[in-house]
């Protein structure tokens, strides 16, 4: 069984939440990054502690979960290294040999050019430009790095004997579909495409493989860095309706603006989505936190739900209600029932 967790708009939708929910409650075998790099962080919230990732798979929470980084990731060596010590995890992660390595040159390059950080936003932490030397064929890869040795193996022939075995396997994506290099907003987009078929391709998955993509949506839109955000509220307007929020990984305040049913409907399309999950839904309806029975949800909530799904024509089963991993509705059972 493989499912596919990708984001549907900017990125930051929750997908960590998502993740780290599905490898708990479904006591997951495998769980494999995909995506761009230490550009995107994830946030998980467990027995009261908050987690910040960069590099490790949010489905760490599982202590049974055999996790992976995927070939077409970007590592920062430091930063994995650092996330493995934290959270103890040697003889539990491996990375491909082939996985390209963020060098300090690469960091430098992407603050001190102009374009990437004064007009796309970029995060600074090297991946355009890490990925721009993978294309010219000169990037160092992980197996070349001696302290990262220990941890590399081949992940797509271990994700694929996993599933010839019958065991399940979620790929983790990161950052969102409207930013895909391809399909997003164009220049202000992210290094490579971000959307469930590259997401396979990152680990070495073919399509007849997937089971399920479930797209990630959170109750409203946000973005950092440049480029368009259809309605957009202005910071007094997001503050007086508490959706403030700032960036995992720099730190910045996020753009804000409602849920847009257009835009999600094309990241649905895009990537082939079964399910739709919905986070945040307690920032929008504050009655609704904490709450894990949808029954027990305001109307007004039961009905923002509703439209989505009616409009997206797919089934939303998974609501999150608040910051901790099982603050979730889960629907699954009702709604994907043959």
């Amino acid at each position: 069984m493989l499912t596919v967790i990708v984001g549907g708009a900017f990125g930051d939708e929750g997908k960590g939440k998502i993740v780290s929910y599905i490898a708990l409650k479904d006591d997951v075998d495998v769980a494999a990054r995909a995506g761009v790099g230490t550009n995107a962080g994830h946030t998980v919230v467990y027995n009261g502690k908050t987690y910040r990732l960069r590099q490790v798979p949010s489905a760490f929470v599982n202590e049974r979960t055999k996790l992976y980084i995927g070939a077409g990731v970007l590592v920062d060596p430091e930063i994995f290294i650092k996330e493995v010590n934290e959270l103890n995890l040697k003889n539990r992660i491996w990375i491909d040999y082939n996985c390209t390595v963020i060098e300090e040159i690469h960091k430098i390059r992407d603050r001190s050019d102009s374009h990437l950080s004064k007009v796309v936003g970029t995060t600074g932490s090297g991946c355009g430009p890490a990925l721009e030397d993978r294309v010219k064929r000169i990037a160092k890869t992980c197996k070349e790095i001696d302290f990262l040795k220990d941890f590399c193996d081949d992940v797509a022939l271990r994700i694929n004997h996993a599933l010839d075995k019958k065991l399940s396997v979620i790929i983790e994506g990161t950052q969102g579909t409207l930013l895909s290099l391809y399909h997003g907003t164009y220049p202000y987009v992210t290094s490579k495409d971000t959307s469930a078929s590259s997401l396979c391709a990152d680990i070495g998955v073919g399509p007849k493989r997937v089971d399920e993509v479930i797209v990630v949506f959170k109750s409203y839109f946000t973005r950092v860095g440049g480029g368009p955000l259809e309605n957009e509220l202005s910071f007094e307007e997001a503050k007086k309706l508490n959706l403030v929020e700032y960036g995992t990984v720099t730190g910045r305040p996020r753009r804000v603006a409602p849920f847009n049913i257009k835009l999600a409907k094309r990241s649905v399309m895009i990537n082939s989505a079964t399910q739709i999950a919905i986070t945040k839904i307690d920032a929008l309806y504050p009655s609704s936190n904490k709450i894990t029975e949808y029954e027990k949800l305001p109307k007004e909530a039961k009905e923002f739900i509703e439209n989505i799904e009616a409009e997206l024509g797919i089934p939303v089963t998974l609501i999150g209600t608040g910051n901790e991993v099982f603050d979730i509705i889960d629907l699954r059972k009702v709604k994907l029932r043959k």
